[in-house]
């Protein structure tokens, strides 16, 4: 099945949209929903087609997730962003929830497989063994439940956000069926702009990827700045950077703004020991992170 597709018309004069990967009823697009429902939701094949139609202006803005608390970095992604020339202007949390959908008149006892995405179906694991379920991997959550409804029979389920049961005419057999209550997407949202939060309202994540000098303790020198300065570090990513086998590149989030005097000065620290600091946005930090 083909995806919804980004028309060709430029969203001037239109409709805000808003692209994610997956099909419809995905937690992608239910994030989308969540954050923005204001904006059109438009479902793209590959997370290099959302970075396509924003960059090419078919879409405002693109809902991308970065972290799952369970699966940890969507590893993808984090290649994308260096070298994209698009830039994180929010973040948002969505917990993570499952159901067991089936067609009409299907009942529990008589599924036999379950069918998901490889990472739902291993945050599955508990349901799935209890009742001895077959599972058969698929693209996508929500594809699932299109691949479940498209077959008609009552043997087969999907494991799938709820939202897609009302999409695709299924019906809710199980809910939250996930292993973990704490199941929980870390969303980052990009944009052509560089829409840098204001500061001194409220708190703010500063995301920027460096490159390391090839001198030895460059990583434990580079990163000094932000300890002395008192500066707290939430996440360092590292990456080979072409071909080789030694981490060179780092992505970074810190609490702050870069105008704040603390992250100014560990910013400018970072600059002598290594060859490329890029900022990659400057947002508001979401509520969840308070909570």
């Amino acid at each position: 099945m083909t995806l919804t597709r980004v028309s060709t018309r430029t969203v001037e004069g239109g409709p805000r949209r808003i692209v994610y990967q997956g099909e419809p009823g995905s937690n992608s697009h239910l994030a989308c929903q969540q954050r923005f429902p204001d904006l059109e939701p438009v479902a793209a094949a590959s997370f290099e087609d959302c970075f396509a139609v924003v960059e090419n202006g078919e879409a405002d803005l693109a809902m991308i997730p970065i972290d799952n608390s369970l699966a940890g970095r969507v590893s993808d992604i984090h290649h994308f962003l260096p070298t994209s020339p698009l830039h994180i202007v929010a973040e948002h949390f969505l917990r993570i929830r499952f159901a067991l959908l089936g067609v009409p008149g299907a009942t529990l006892d008589g599924v036999r497989t379950v069918h998901s995405h490889v990472h739902a179906l291993g945050q599955c694991r508990r349901v799935i063994r209890e009742h001895g379920f077959v599972p058969v991997i698929s693209g996508d959550t929500a594809g699932a439940a299109r691949e479940v409804r498209e077959a008609g029979d009552p043997s087969q389920a999907a494991i799938s956000p709820p939202l897609a049961a009302g999409i695709y005419g299924l019906e809710v057999l199980l809910d939250d069926i996930e292993d973990e209550d704490h199941n929980t997407t870390r969303f980052v949202v990009l944009s052509r702009d560089f829409d840098k939060a204001p500061q001194n309202n409220g708190p703010v994540v500063t995301t920027f990827v460096f490159n390391v000098r090839n001198l030895p303790a460059a990583l434990y020198k580079a990163l000094g700045g932000f300890a002395t300065n008192g500066v707290n570090m939430t996440k360092l990513e590292s990456y080979m950077v072409g071909g080789e086998f030694t981490a060179t590149q780092f992505l970074a989030e810190v609490d702050g703004h870069p105008d704040d005097l603390p992250v100014k000065r560990a910013l400018e620290e970072l600059v002598f020991f290594t060859t490329e600091v890029k900022v990659l946005g400057v947002y508001p930090a979401d509520p969840f992170r308070q909570a």
